[in-house]
């Protein structure tokens, strides 16, 4: 009996063992098991056969109403191209344009200074640009929805200078308005309103050809022999005004009729634009121009013809055209031409320092071209130098060559 009973326990005990390797082995098969492979996108992501066929349809519905859409659109566009007056473009492009948003990357003061960059000359240094009343503001670098705006006032302005007088230039972009620093737009009286030589209290005189033929040198353009299109008003208020970095309007004054106010003047903004590239010329070379002095600038033709000390005064003089300026450099304010060669005088030696700056100032910039004449000292002044852009090259010592 006892050997029947171990016979029975060991094939119990075996018969447990088998069992627990054969549930290892199952556990086994089990994780090494692969799942099958992927048969769509939707598999892929986890995604149940059922929600996979939901998903695509949805997709299809997506498709289809882009397709439509798409199509609309064409159809639209092609009606609108046949000239339907009815129908206009959206005016998408605009709207974006109106946003405040968006303006202020047009209206930084970086991006004010490029704008302002052909306004300025070619010197860098204009600051005003002189237009009849009314001429519609332009600028070739302004971007695409931007525009100049003229202001004297908030409620007062638009894209020209209504009106003669001195405005305030300003970049608009949609409802974003700024102002284009130091700098200004000078709308001009007409002509017309000249009667009997005199523009209200103020004798201005006529000009040569005036009422016939106009009369100009042989190589001259003959455009720069016309009598101007209208003049500058200047009151006292107003004749500090900037016209470059280193000139204000009364500088150009003719100097007569003292007591009368307004003023008028004629002034060519190239050559304000020569005299600063003439200017910042000197100072390349070592010449301290900042006490730079107009002596003459802009002559009525009155003025010109017989007031103060008309001795050496062209007939065709271009200071009646605004475009001449007799100049001399006194940054040490005793009143006369500075010792510019360094020689222990000031000569009309010194004039020609200058004229040489406006020779180097003309081969780098010919559509400036003009007369340079230097004069030596006499009573009541010291050397000096004219400068002008008549539109030929002139040059002359003394009264010679008028000017």
């Amino acid at each position: 009996m006892r050997d029947g009973g171990s016979v029975g326990s060991s094939t119990g005990a075996h018969d447990g063992s088998t069992g627990v390797l054969d549930e290892l082995m199952h556990l086994a098969e089990r994780a090494l098991h692969l799942p099958p492979p992927a048969t769509s996108r939707w598999h892929r992501a986890g995604v149940t056969p059922r929600t996979e066929r939901v998903l695509e349809l949805l997709s299809m519905v997506f498709v289809s109403l882009l397709m439509i859409g798409w199509t609309w659109t064409i159809v639209d566009a092609a009606g609108m191209n046949a000239g339907d007056p009815a129908r206009t473009p959206r005016p998408m492009v605009a709207s974006a344009l109106a946003s405040d948003a968006p303006n202020a990357a047009y209206l930084t003061d970086a991006s004010l200074a490029a704008l302002s960059g052909e306004l300025r000359g070619a010197s860098g240094k204009l600051r005003a640009q002189i237009v009849p009343a009314g001429t519609p503001l332009e600028n070739d670098a302004l971007p695409e929805g931007a525009e100049l705006r003229a202001q004297q006032a908030a409620s007062d302005q638009g894209t020209a200078a209504p009106r003669a007088g001195i405005w305030r230039l300003a970049v608009a972009v949609g409802s974003a308005i700024k102002p284009i620093t130091d700098f200004n737009v000078i709308s001009l009286h007409p002509r017309s309103e000249k009667q009997n030589g005199r523009v209200g209290l103020y004798y201005i005189g006529n000009w040569p050809g005036e009422k016939g033929r106009v009369r100009a040198p042989k190589s001259a353009p003959v455009d720069r022999y016309r009598p101007p299109s209208g003049f500058i008003e200047v009151t006292q208020q107003n004749a500090d005004t900037k016209v470059s970095e280193h000139f204000r309007l009364r500088d150009f004054l003719t100097h007569d009729q003292a007591s009368v106010w307004p003023k008028f003047l004629v002034l060519e903004m190239r050559n304000v634009d020569k005299l600063e590239l003439v200017l910042a010329d000197l100072q390349q070379h070592g010449v301290d121009v900042s006490g730079v002095r107009v002596m003459s600038g802009f002559r009525t033709p009155q003025y010109n013809k017989g007031g103060g000390n008309p001795a050496g005064r062209a007939g065709l003089s271009r200071h009646m055209y605004g475009d001449a300026a007799d100049i001399f450099i006194d940054s040490n304010g005793d009143g006369v031409m500075d010792d510019l060669n360094h020689d222990g005088k000031s000569t009309i030696a010194d004039a020609r320092v200058v004229s040489a700056a406006v020779d180097r100032v003309e081969a780098a910039h010919p559509e400036l071209i003009g007369g340079a004449g230097v004069y030596p000292a006499e009573s009541g002044h010291g050397p000096f130098i004219h400068i002008d852009t008549r539109g030929y090259r002139a040059r002359w010592i003394g009264s010679g060559g008028g000017s």
